[in-house]
């Protein structure tokens, strides 16, 4: 990661550590709400039924968390990648307050429930667990689980990161955050390291509970993911 890359994993944690009195990152109990505090994402031309599919699969931060039906990641890394020209179906397959033993119980249901095998799945958990004190062994035995039945059944993966809260040990932190890049070489996926990198920084692109990217914060990400899912698609070079 860049060192910018790291500030931004800091100072994220940071909030995390006062913020941790939270159930969750995004509780299933938070209210679904638009914040009106950015701009949806623009129009997006219809896409082709043929078109491949990429499904974003994770927590609040990927299902929209207090934003409205364009401003989540799914609608916004479709339009970056539609403003790239390319034709991709982006699914949101987020679920706020998910943790990753949340996730490894419904991947099957979402996969096996999609309407065309995926190009491509965005897979992003373990900050759930990290807020909750959940050992790291366990994340990384069910995102290593998720990976692997991934790979069973030939789906290209892109693994987006997170880091742990400070006040949680240097020991945690160690093991935590070395979840992520351990298990993106173990199975050779596509990596970004910190979902939140560039963002988490910058207040304009936060929300008020510091925890999760506004409208604009997502386009960041999506515009910094869109690249890596270019590469995954078919005719990439």
């Amino acid at each position: 990661m860049k060192t910018a890359g790291w500030r931004s994993a800091l100072i994220y944690g940071c909030v995390f550590a006062l913020c941790q009195p939270l159930a969750a990152c995004g509780s299933a109990e938070a209210p679904p709400a638009s914040t009106n505090d950015g701009k949806a994402a623009k129009a997006v031309p219809a896409i082709p039924a043929d078109a491949p599919l990429v499904i974003a699969f994770g927590d609040s931060l990927y299902a929209g968390y207090q934003l409205g039906p364009k401003e989540g990641l799914a609608p916004q890394l479709q339009a970056a990648l539609a403003a790239d020209g390319v034709v991709a179906r982006v699914q949101n397959a987020g679920v706020s307050g998910d943790t990753s033993a949340a996730g490894r119980q419904r991947l099957t249901y979402v996969l096996d429930n999609a309407k065309v095998k995926p190009t491509l799945i965005v897979l992003g958990l373990g900050g759930n667990d990290m807020l909750r004190g959940i050992g790291p062994d366990q994340t990384r035995a069910n995102l290593d689980a998720m990976l692997a039945e991934l790979q069973r059944r030939d789906i290209p993966v892109l693994l987006t990161g997170m880091m742990a809260a400070p006040n949680l040990g240097s020991d945690y932190a160690d093991k935590f955050n070395a979840i992520f890049p351990d298990l993106a070489a173990k199975y050779d996926v596509s990596f970004y390291p910190f979902i939140l990198d560039n963002v988490v920084t910058n207040k304009a692109l936060m929300l008020g509970d510091n925890l999760h990217p506004n409208a604009k914060g997502v386009k960041v990400v999506a515009d910094a993911l869109a690249p890596l899912v270019e590469q995954a698609l078919p005719d990439a070079e």
